[in-house]
């Protein structure tokens, strides 16, 4: 299976076109207050050579967007409009033949308490409460139309066994990404364990990492395709360390694209980036890769 090129992060895209996205929505705010800067990051990546754009759902929640104020029912369409952006911007690129896909980001629950439990994982909750969370946001995400969904960033197998389990029985396509530091996640947990989770699941198409090191994703991706049989799938950061105290990034990026054919060698069919990682980085990535599109 050849290649497929994702994006980048919408974040830091949207931060460099001028947004301040201080507050506990984070980028899901501009589904409500700037829905066309969103159209505008998923047409950079598209333009820039991605395949995939993943949408501005990662820390959108029923109850996250209720505390800002929205209406329960402004906040239900404001997160399928997620997936409608996108799906709109690849339409209207579709003239010149090349085959795009939209996939609706699932974050974790920790990306929604914004108070960074999603790189610790373990938040106390048992799997009746995590299944309550995650099944009406699943659905909303589902009844819009993405191609598939991107389940990103889970930094705990508990959270991973509940979403698993869910995926199967809606039976939509999706991936399956931890967050990870060197060989454990961010929990803990052996990733051998954490994939195998998933290497059983009927509606997983990929499992890999995202949101971790650069160097970390080699390792990953052998253990992920060793462990499931299934395709892998790698989008890290930039390379840079977040200084929580500080609140900026500090040290020196790495540069993905001269790694990335490591990686799909050994089995990561999707590969793109995360935080830091923007258009001009997508667009040196998939010239690295020169990727055929997802038949």
């Amino acid at each position: 299976m050849p290649t497929v090129v994702l994006d980048g992060g919408m974040s830091n895209a949207l931060e460099d076109r001028g947004h301040d996205l201080s507050d506990a929505l984070w980028s899901a705010r501009l589904l409500r207050d700037a829905p066309g800067e969103i159209a505008a990051v998923h047409r950079s990546y598209y333009e820039a050579g991605a395949a995939v754009a993943t949408t501005a759902s990662y820390q959108a929640s029923v109850g996250g967007f209720e505390r800002a104020g929205v209406p329960r029912d402004e906040a239900e369409r404001l997160i399928g409009s997620s997936v409608t952006l996108a799906r709109e911007v690849r339409d209207s690129l579709a003239d010149d033949g090349v085959q795009r896909f939209v996939a609706a980001s699932v974050g974790p629950y920790g990306a929604v308490r914004a108070d960074g439990s999603e790189y610790r994982g373990r938040y106390g909750l048992n799997a009746a409460a995590l299944r309550e969370f995650h099944l009406p946001r699943l659905e909303l995400l589902i009844a819009a139309g993405p191609d598939l969904l991107a389940v990103e960033t889970i930094p705990d197998v508990d959270e991973a066994e509940v979403l698993v389990e869910l995926l199967d029985e809606l039976a939509f396509p999706a991936w399956l990404s931890y967050s990870i530091e060197g060989n454990h996640t961010r929990a803990g947990q052996p990733l051998e364990a954490a994939f195998a989770v998933a290497a059983r699941s009927t509606a997983i198409v990929a499992v890999g990492v995202n949101c971790c090191a650069p160097g970390d994703v080699q390792a990953a991706v052998e253990t992920a395709v060793a462990v499931t049989g299934k395709p892998a799938v790698a989008y890290p950061n930039s390379g840079e360390d977040w200084d929580a105290g500080g609140r900026r990034w500090t040290g020196g990026a790495t540069d993905s694209a001269t790694l990335a054919h490591s990686w799909a060698a050994a089995g990561a069919t999707y590969v793109g980036g995360c935080c830091r990682v923007g258009p001009g980085d997508i667009s040196a990535l998939a010239r690295a890769l020169d990727p055929q599109n997802l038949a």
